[in-house]
């Protein structure tokens, strides 16, 4: 399968000159950054759907929807969109609605979340965490599978008899990845429907989770179904040189990862721990060469079809993010596809 290369990001809120810019700011620089990806050549663009202070973005539709009116070619989509503690017939009318905008280039992640503030804000106990993304997930695939009037019952929300679901995808079905944080179940749970995979790794050497893409393609076989893309989400950031990108990078990601560490029992991070991971792990930061050469090595590694860097790291700014778009998509991308096409020769 062809390999897009792409970019995710939270909506974090950045800094000017050492003061936060307002949530409103943040959002109008993700467009901003949205079109840039296109603009550098890149091939997907994500946004991820957040409800709380650090993270300017709650409905990444909209903000997918204003890149979509400046750009022609990049495909747009959620990172994630947390399914669990929405209703899945607005998800899909909303994703259909953005498809329509966007000439067919609308594309939804569905997880569980990692961050829980939706649940109490919109009125779902924690406590049944599993069986809501369950119930939805397998409302959502008959949505999307189906066309005309939908049946389905289910307990976590009214059933449905014989009712039809606006807009209709124009194309259908609707392009929809299942996010996986590296659970057996949630990889079985991609295959049962026949959904691609999205590996969400952010820590460890991404070698690790060559046993969940075995396990994939063994769920899909079972099922009869075919091959289906495998894509992996990372965190990362490409500086003019591999000394630069540790030192622009670092301080911000460290207050981020020490932010949230602090609501989840993480000790603060390290420099030795940040480098540690930088040279073995699962962050891709550096100059351009390296971070090809990483990237390339994940691909190989687990036969990925995507890769996405999330490149936002709380407080890094604007200018920062920016340039680090532009590398990626200038420098980076051509690069990991020569370097694939070396290996393949």
């Amino acid at each position: 399968m062809t390999l897009q290369l792409g970019l995710d990001t939270f909506g974090d809120v950045t800094e000017q000159d050492g003061v936060a810019v307002h949530p409103a700011q943040a959002i109008r620089d993700v467009v901003e950054q949205g079109v840039a990806a296109e603009q550098a050549g890149l091939d997907f663009f994500g946004v991820g759907e957040h409800h709380r202070a650090d993270f300017a973005v709650s409905s990444p539709e909209m903000v997918l929807a204003a890149i979509a009116a400046r750009t022609q070619r990049i495909r747009l989509g959620s990172a994630v969109t947390v399914l669990s503690s929405d209703d899945p017939v607005r998800v899909f009318q909303r994703f259909a609605t953005l498809d329509a905008v966007s000439s067919g280039r609308a594309e939804v992640i569905l997880g569980r979340g990692s961050f829980t503030e939706s649940f109490p804000l919109f009125g779902y106990p924690l406590d049944q965490y599993e069986r809501l993304f369950d119930e939805k997930l397998d409302l959502f695939a008959t949505l999307r599978g189906t066309e005309g009037p939908v049946t389905w019952r289910g307990s976590v929300r009214p059933s449905l008899t014989e009712q039809s679901v606006f807009p209709p995808v124009e194309h259908a079905p609707l392009t929809t990845w299942i996010g996986v944080g590296g659970s057996p179940q949630s990889v079985v749970r991609a295959a049962h429907y026949g959904l691609p995979m999205l590996l969400a790794i952010i820590g460890g050497d991404p070698a690790r989770f060559r046993p969940y893409v075995d396990l994939y393609a063994r769920a899909l076989a079972e099922g009869q179904r075919p091959l289906l893309p495998v894509g992996v989400h990372s965190p990362g950031y490409v500086g003019r040189d591999d000394a630069t990108a540790r030192e622009e990078f670092f301080p911000d990601y460290k207050r981020m990862h020490d932010r949230i560490g602090s609501t989840r029992g993480w000790p603060p991070l390290s420099r030795a721990q940040f480098d540690a991971e930088v040279e073995g792990g699962s962050l891709y930061v550096g100059g351009p060469e390296t971070v090809a050469q990483k990237i390339a090595r994940t691909v190989r590694t687990l036969d990925l079809s995507r890769f996405q860097l999330k490149y936002s790291a709380g407080p890094l700014s604007h200018a920062r993010l920016m340039g680090c778009i532009e590398r990626y998509g200038r420098e980076v991308a051509p690069r990991v596809r020569a370097l694939l096409e070396e290996k393949d020769a």
